[in-house]
């Protein structure tokens, strides 16, 4: 879903390398950005879950079951936040007249 968000958006000045001075090069589009963090999210949290399993089987020190799902628990408020903000934002855009 997020691979087509970059799709439907015409090219943003300056992200492109054209060749003419002043133009980023290299620059990522929003749609990568936010790719890349749910990667790293979900990453996270089976992290989380990996060190628990490993935890439980008593093959991990509890110092880094307790680090990994912190990162783990914190990550998920992070997303759950993220999630109603952009609810939020969605329905007040909704509301807008056009």
């Amino acid at each position: 879903m997020v691979a087509r968000i970059s799709e439907m958006m015409p090219p943003v000045p300056g992200t492109a390398n054209t060749g003419n001075p002043g133009t980023v090069t290299g620059a990522k589009d929003f749609a990568a950005y936010v790719q890349d963090a749910a990667v790293e999210a979900v990453g996270t949290m089976h992290r989380g879950e990996d060190m628990s399993k490993a935890g439980i089987a008593g093959k991990a020190d509890l110092n880094d079951v307790v680090a990994a799902v912190n990162d783990a628990e914190v990550t998920l408020q992070t997303v759950t936040t993220l999630r109603d903000k952009l609810v939020q934002a969605y329905q007040e855009i909704l509301r807008m007249p056009i």
